[in-house]
C-alpha cells in the first residue's frame, strides 16, 4: 500500500528510528512502510497520522489506493 510516510517523515527532519519510536515499532517496521511492502494496522497508522498531524487518509493515500484497487477488479474476467 502507498503511503506519504517518507515524505512526511523527511519534511519533518525525523530518522526512520526516531519515528520508529515515537510510534512504539521497530525502525524495520517504518523502512517496510516506506518501501510499500507492509501496510500498517489502523492503530499504527492513526499513531503516525498524529506524529504529523495529518488525517490517516491522507497518510494512507486512501483515494489513489482505492482506486487502484477498484482498476484491478474491472480487469477481472
Amino acid at each position: 500500500m502507498k503511503t506519504r510516510v517518507k515524505d512526511l517523515r523527511t519534511a519533518a527532519g525525523m530518522t526512520q528510528q526516531q519515528l520508529a519510536e515515537r510510534v512504539h515499532v521497530s525502525a524495520r517496521t517504518i523502512i517496510s512502510i516506506e518501501k510499500e511492502q507492509y501496510s500498517p494496522s489502523l492503530m499504527l497508522a492513526y499513531r503516525m497520522a498524529e506524529v504529523f498531524g495529518v488525517t490517516v487518509e491522507e497518510l494512507c493515500c486512501l483515494r489513489e489506493n482505492r482506486e487502484l484497487e477498484d482498476r484491478r477488479y474491472e480487469d477481472l474476467p
